[in-house]
């Protein structure tokens, strides 16, 4: 178990508790077939980021202004620019909207968002959030988050591999942007390009 800070969120180093399970990544190695872009090739603009997790436009300007969930593909800069979100992007977003919805200070969510950046996709979308209200934990396993209530700690919980699939369904029915291009991807889901790289990683 993973504290992403005390109630203090200094910010500091990551305490650890615990070793993480290994999981197979959700996009296994393999190669999509030519002409289909990457997840990574995939943009997704301002409204439908909005539209994908539930938050208010004025939310997602306010967070990438302040640094809490800056858009990885393309910031704004300057006039009639339009920020492009990854699809991870969203799935940061959904959580930071889950934990400000249980009352989770932003200084804890701040420390809380530098660590699911910081860890790669396989490890992301096994991952269970657990709250107090004032510390986040991550709990690797079933056994952690059971020693986590029975100390009385864990008050709610977000199992981030069914924000994954929740974001990627709403992400199928709205639209992608392939960066390269600006071409607009119509229902874009970016499980169809993951699905294709499993197949024929088998």
């Amino acid at each position: 178990m993973r504290s992403t800070g005390d109630g203090s969120a200094t910010g500091g180093p990551y305490p650890t508790r615990g070793a993480l399970a290994r999981a197979t990544e959700p996009g296994a190695a393999g190669t999509a077939p030519a002409g289909d872009p990457e997840p990574e090739e995939i943009g997704y603009r301002g409204p439908t980021a909005c539209a994908a997790t539930g938050i208010t436009y004025r939310q997602l300007d306010y967070w990438a202004r302040t640094g809490l969930v800056e858009p990885s593909v393309r910031p704004a800069y300057g006039s009639g620019t339009q920020r492009l979100y990854s699809f991870r992007d969203v799935v940061v977003l959904k959580i930071v909207k889950r934990l400000l919805d249980t009352g989770v200070s932003l200084q804890n969510i701040r420390t809380a968002v530098r660590h699911l950046r910081s860890v790669g996709p396989a490890e992301l979308a096994r991952m269970t959030l657990m709250s107090d209200g004032a510390t986040v934990y991550e709990c690797a396993s079933p056994a952690e988050v059971v020693d986590l209530l029975q100390g009385g700690q864990g008050v709610f919980g977000i199992a981030v591999g069914v924000v994954w699939r929740d974001v990627e369904a709403s992400l199928s029915e709205l639209h992608g942007e392939r960066v390269d291009t600006g071409e607009t991807l119509v229902g874009h889901n970016p499980a169809d390009e993951l699905a294709r790289r499993r197949n024929r990683a088998v």
